[in-house]
């Protein structure tokens, strides 16, 4: 298991790793910026990211500005919470203090909603058979 602290709240959050994750430290070990940054990564402001990532959507052909903000908004909704991570695990990786502010992030969408009601159709329905059992 990797520690993570956040730069934001300084709060210490012990977070087990996914592989992609892994790779891209793997990639920066040993970089000479984050190693005079002492971080993980290369530190780079968040205009400089905002400029990378539209130079990234320029070159393959996506017209929408990308933003760090967008990124981050899309790792809450669609990368986590759309694949069942519950919000108080989300607003921990965000690193938010209170679940108030994670709530922004979390419209529900319809395919989860949808995905989140057949889910509890199936538990109440193996609640029925249980009852129907135990007679």
């Amino acid at each position: 298991m990797d520690c993570y602290a956040s730069s934001k709240t300084k709060t210490k959050v012990k977070i087990p790793l996914l592989d992609k994750a892994k790779l891209l430290l793997g990639k920066y070990d040993n970089h000479p910026m984050a190693v005079i940054s002492e971080t993980l990564f290369p530190v780079v402001s968040n205009v400089k990211i905002n400029l990378y990532l539209k130079e990234i959507a320029s070159v393959v052909g996506i017209r929408k500005s990308l933003t760090f903000h967008m990124a981050r908004h899309t790792f809450a909704t669609t990368v986590t919470l759309n694949n069942g991570v519950p919000i108080e695990t989300v607003s921990k990786l965000l690193g938010h203090k209170k679940i108030s502010t994670t709530q922004i992030y979390a419209r529900v969408l319809e395919d989860k909603l949808s995905k989140d009601m057949i889910d509890l159709q199936k538990i109440l329905n193996g609640k029925d058979e249980l009852k129907l059992i135990n007679k």
